[in-house]
């Protein structure tokens, strides 16, 4: 059965005292910091697809590969048949959605620009157009759930230091090898938070390069 497809948005930094508020935006990574433990979130990068500061955020996890292909998500699409690349988790939220995000040097009807040339579909014709077309996984995605905040919800967790922002890249939403991403990502920010030099007429210490410790990326959910 094709999961219900989500047609409507639900409205729904560098350490604490520092928050990148400022950089909350439709086209933006939040890279989970080292200490963020929920497991729903910890060593996510999650692309913001809908941002309004009065009504809250949408963002899809876009490094959360899934053993399930897209073949058996979309049975019942003659479409999809052939298609054995990966579902992804795209946050806890609404497991029985689907939307997807595509390159393309064009604007494709009913999608909804998100940075530069990629794009987020939640209309069911344009998805099933998009597969027919044989859009490879190297400029498709697909997810099922999203990750949401109510007003004020993701400020406030950018205020503590749960998040870094930074401008999303194609390259990294749809990389070959979805559990490098956050790995990669957090270490340029914790570089530029390195480097960055301390904020004039506010009392800090030394700004002194961090060398990061090596981690293990997250498995892919089942």
């Amino acid at each position: 059965m094709v999961a219900r497809l989500f047609s409507a948005f639900l409205f729904v930094f560098c350490a604490p005292g520092f928050a990148q508020t400022d950089d909350l935006a439709i086209g933006r990574f939040l890279v989970a910091s080292r200490d963020l433990g929920d497991p729903n979130f910890a060593k996510t990068v999650i692309l913001l697809v809908h941002y309004k500061e009065e009504q809250g955020a949408v963002g899809l996890v876009v490094n959360r590969a899934t053993d399930v292909p897209i073949s058996r998500v979309f049975q019942d699409l003659k479409e999809a048949k052939s298609r054995k690349d990966p579902v992804y988790v795209g946050g806890p939220v609404e497991l029985n959605t689907v939307m997807a995000l595509l390159k393309a040097p064009s604007k494709p009807d009913d999608s909804t620009r998100v940075f530069n040339d990629v794009y987020l579909i939640t209309n069911k014709d344009l998805l099933k157009a998009t597969l027919a077309s044989g859009a490879e996984s190297s400029v498709f995605h697909a997810y099922v759930g999203y990750a949401g905040w109510s007003a004020g919800q993701l400020e406030h967790e950018m205020e503590l230091g749960a998040w870094h922002s930074m401008p999303a890249d194609a390259g990294n939403v749809f990389h070959s090898d979805p559990d490098s991403v956050w790995q990669r990502l957090i270490r340029r920010t914790e570089t530029q938070v390195a480097f960055a030099p301390c904020i004039p007429r506010i009392p800090c210490l030394p700004c002194i390069p961090r060398i990061p410790s090596p981690l293990t990326c997250t498995p892919p959910l089942p």
